[in-house]
């Protein structure tokens, strides 16, 4: 599952522990605790909207080039979604918000 990006890394070692602690079936408990990679782009880009809304200097930092300080708005994007949002599409999306390219 974490090959195919249905469940990120951290997500997948939540199940496993979930799985070794209860008995329950891997399906069954990703659904039960709603462990599913949050892959909709609308919800990602509101999420990056309120992140750069939230973190202005952040996000000027990033327009003026400092690539590298987007961590912390992909941070509050990750944060805002308890984890469950692809790392790496978030700071696409916010790149994008920003009118930056890599």
């Amino acid at each position: 599952m974490v090959a195919d990006g249905s469940l990120s890394s951290a997500l997948a070692r939540q199940v496993v522990d979930g799985v070794l602690s209860t008995g329950s079936d891997v399906d069954a408990l990703i659904a039960e605790r709603g462990l599913k990679v949050v892959s909709d782009t609308g919800a990602l880009s509101a999420a990056a909207d309120e992140a750069i809304a939230a973190n202005p200097d952040v996000a000027e930092k990033v327009r003026g080039g400092k690539v590298a300080a987007v961590g912390p708005l992909v941070g509050a994007v990750m944060k805002a979604t308890r984890g469950q949002a692809d790392a790496a599409s978030v700071r696409t999306i916010l790149l994008e918000r920003l009118g930056v390219s890599e």
